[in-house]
């Protein structure tokens, strides 16, 4: 008797995950860090989130589409980073 593979998880979930981290990054430093420092904080964050999207994907488990959902995670983490940080270099040109 054979006994019936398990279903997959959907690797969804931890592809938006690392979205969400890099957008609560993106705001931490947007808010916190002084705005000569924010490029240079967002390029640690987006490390960060590397780190985060390789960690997330390896705790799902399942090896098939592993590459595609780490670069899923962190092309998404990057835009979002990068439209937050837009945002904020915008706010800082038109700051009265």
């Amino acid at each position: 008797m054979t006994v019936p593979g398990l279903a997959p998880r959907h690797g969804v979930y931890g592809v938006v995950a690392v979205w969400v981290v890099a957008a609560v990054l993106a705001i931490t430093i947007g808010l916190v860090v002084p705005s000569d420092w924010r490029a240079a904080w967002m390029t640690v964050a987006l490390a960060g989130c590397i780190i985060v999207a390789f960690a997330v994907q390896l705790a799902v488990g399942h090896a098939d589409g592993f590459l595609r959902r780490v670069s899923a995670s962190v092309l998404g983490a990057l835009v979002v980073m990068a439209l937050i940080g837009l945002g904020l270099g915008l706010a800082s040109l038109f700051a009265v």
